[in-house]
């Protein structure tokens, strides 16, 4: 049985929220989140939050063991763009494009 968890409109971009699911894919829960929870990275409290979430999704259902999760398929999707516009010098202006995520967690047993 597999338990799934999914974070939308993050605002992380995907492209930094990928190293930090690099890091933790394949692994069994309990490993995960001891690595998470020290990483000193903003995506690794991201992830906890929906590993946790994905975790307490699997508790629902009786028929899954708890103690042999590991994280099947971990993918982070890019959402919207915020675009804004900073001041420059000599009356110039530059875009900013402020990204998002789509963070998915499927978690199976072993």
């Amino acid at each position: 049985m597999e338990a799934k968890a999914v974070g939308k409109y993050i605002r992380i971009s995907p492209q930094k929220a990928r190293l930090v699911a690099d890091v933790v894919r394949g692994m069994g829960v309990d490993k995960a989140i001891t690595i998470l929870r020290f990483m000193p990275k903003k995506g690794a409290t991201i992830l906890l939050k929906i590993l946790e979430s994905a975790v307490a999704n699997a508790t629902q259902d009786d028929s899954i063991d708890v103690d042999n999760l590991f994280i099947k398929t971990i993918f982070i999707d890019g959402g919207p763009s915020l675009k804004r516009i900073r001041p420059r010098a000599q009356g110039r202006a530059t875009g900013i494009i402020k990204r998002s995520s789509h963070i998915t967690v499927v978690l199976d047993e072993i």
